[in-house]
């Protein structure tokens, strides 16, 4: 049996906004996911991360930390979580063939998308940068904010 390819999410979070698709086509009963797909032969967890958020959702953005790795319990794929920074862009469905819609999420919407949950250090991640006045990896200054409106896909 061959091995299915490591998965790279790429966790994007604005204006303490965690960034979600929804799938074109369900995987393992799950809908919501984070931007993400298979590594490529030659490239990195990170790499490929971006590539992926570019790909499915338009955003230009930075990996700026591995956040772990993980086996997911509904799929059985090996998944490897990357923080990323978003840089430009606006979000939409940029691979209509895998991408049905996108959301931004605040901490509180998250159950509603994800019912099982987000991999832990994930959501400690989003925790820390919904925080008033966080600091860290993703986070934009007030200098640097994105107004909310501009997150919205149309």
């Amino acid at each position: 049996m061959t091995e299915k390819p490591m998965l790279a999410m790429a966790v994007v979070v604005a204006t303490a906004r965690l960034l979600l698709i929804r799938r074109a086509v369900p995987e393992g009963g799950l809908l919501w996911a984070l931007p993400g797909g298979s590594v490529e032969a030659g490239e990195t967890a990170c790499q490929a991360a971006v590539r992926e958020a570019l790909e499915e959702t338009g955003l230009a953005v930075e990996a700026v930390a591995d956040l772990g790795e993980r086996i997911h319990p509904d799929t059985d794929r090996r998944i490897v979580y990357v923080a990323c920074r978003l840089l430009a862009g606006d979000a939409r469905p940029a691979s209509l063939r895998e991408v049905a819609e996108i959301a931004w999420v605040t901490p509180v919407e998250v159950p509603q998308y994800v019912p099982q949950g987000l991999f832990p250090a994930v959501q400690e991640h989003l925790a820390r940068l919904a925080e008033p006045d966080a600091t860290g990896p993703g986070v934009r200054t007030s200098r640097q904010a994105i107004p909310p409106e501009s997150l919205h896909s149309p």
